[in-house]
């Protein structure tokens, strides 16, 4: 996608949006991307949904208004930061399609919006389960996790879908085409991949 603005040739802001289950690989995959992006010269910055319920959401809880506020307040965060020329890579379940499609719409107004759909099928997020939730819902110590006994609604028409069957690095490299402007290399599968999505002290619901 085009980086310029009609303001000469001044750069213009996105936010790319992962979006997926919790282990689907989300934060793994923005922080490859933010680490390519920052070694070329580029301004971005990494919001991922679990730390930002340690500071600006915190006291928040995981109903389904709570898990809304904290995808509008990430939603207005990454606004202030898209509006002033910043990459912003926002790493977060976000599982209702009615508040992704309202931010989409608020960052749109300012600059660019890159939905990735991390479309990691909930068998391959309980295997690697980096975070210990899925086992916390088996053993009844955990009540709403998302894409398991909450609901997870699947983006209907994303920028780009990633299958974690490919490498982590795979896939970085597809979201960097499309934001350099080029068509995503085709799905290389079957390659498995060091999965690890860094987050926050563990929570007690499943889902930003």
């Amino acid at each position: 996608m085009s980086q310029q603005t009609g303001r000469g040739s001044a750069p213009e802001g996105v936010t790319v949006w992962f979006t997926g289950l919790p282990s689907a690989g989300k934060t793994t995959i923005a922080n490859l991307v933010g680490r390519r992006l920052a070694e070329q010269g580029r301004r971005v910055e990494v919001l991922d949904g679990d730390v930002v319920r340690t500071r600006l959401s915190k006291g928040l809880g995981f109903s389904k208004a709570d898990r809304d506020e904290n995808i509008r307040r990430i939603g207005y965060v990454a606004e202030l930061l898209t509006g002033h020329g910043v990459t912003v890579l926002v790493s977060a379940i976000s599982p209702y399609r009615a508040v992704r499609d309202e931010v989409r719409a608020a960052i749109g107004g300012v600059g660019g919006f890159v939905e990735v759909y991390v479309a990691t099928d909930v068998a391959t997020c309980r295997a690697r389960d980096v975070k210990g939730l899925y086992a916390r819902q088996a053993r009844g110590e955990l009540r709403g996790l998302t894409g398991v006994d909450d609901p997870y609604e699947a983006p209907l028409t994303p920028e780009l879908v990633l299958d974690t069957a490919e490498h982590p690095e795979e896939s970085a490299a597809r979201v960097l085409a499309l934001l350099g402007g080029r068509p995503a290399p085709a799905l290389v599968g079957g390659t498995g991949g060091a999965w690890s999505e860094a987050g926050a002290p563990g929570r007690t619901g499943g889902g930003s």
